[in-house]
């Protein structure tokens, strides 16, 4: 008996399966999302397990950072509010990680006016204001990437196709006739509000009624001069 081995199924089909561009886009947006709230939750954890005062401004050291209580809770808060993100969708994980990202660099700056401080509610210390920088600026770049370009991939869930967008049209009259008969138009319709239409205005109106644009409605009206 012969024994055939053969290697798994997966390594001949890798490169079938490789993502393109904007197929990578949704999934960098939902994994960074995630990836950055199982950092900040294990942070958050540590803290509480450590058994942190609330509101101390000392703190206490929990990876290398300063922490409280307070921030410990803050850090898990923000930790559901991005996994929550990244399973309602990829252009949501998007929005919320910039919005979380702006929101720890502003923590990052009104920190580093309290350190040291009565008012360092959140016992920041000069690595948690590196910390925040850093985590904030990781958050804006995946909450951006394949999103924020002015060259996306044609299969971006963000791409527009602006071949297809339709090119605005100009419906202004161009001619005299046309210049006239627009005239005449807010004339007619006046007189029809105002009830003082003659036979003839009150015909064009009613056959105007049947278009929306301003260039058949120049038209439909024009069309009863010829």
């Amino acid at each position: 008996m012969t024994l055939h081995l053969s290697r798994p199924a997966w390594t001949h089909r890798s490169g079938a399966h490789a993502l393109s561009p904007g197929e990578r886009v949704p999934v960098v947006h939902r994994a960074g999302a995630l990836v950055v709230a199982a950092a900040i939750t294990v942070f958050g954890v540590l803290g509480f397990l450590n058994g942190l005062d609330f509101f101390s401004t000392d703190g206490d050291r929990v990876l290398g950072l300063s922490s409280n209580g307070l921030l410990s809770t803050i850090s898990l808060v923000t930790a559901a509010v991005l996994v929550a993100a990244a399973l309602r969708g990829p252009r949501v994980a998007s929005t919320v990680m910039m919005v979380v990202g702006s929101l720890f660099l502003l923590s990052a700056l009104a920190n580093l006016a309290v350190l040291e401080t009565d008012w360092n509610i959140l016992a920041f210390r000069f690595a948690n204001v590196v910390f925040s920088v850093v985590a904030g600026l990781v958050l804006l770049l995946l909450g951006a990437y394949g999103r924020v370009s002015g060259n996306l991939p044609a299969d971006s869930p963000y791409a527009r196709d602006r071949d297809d967008d339709p090119e605005p049209v100009d419906e202004s009259p161009s001619t005299p006739a046309e210049y006239e008969a627009e005239r005449a138009m807010r004339d007619a319709e006046v007189a029809v509000v105002q009830h003082l239409a003659t036979p003839d205005q009150q015909r064009r109106v009613e056959a105007m009624a049947q278009v929306t644009s301003r260039v058949d409605r120049r038209r439909v009206w024009m069309s009863f001069d010829r």
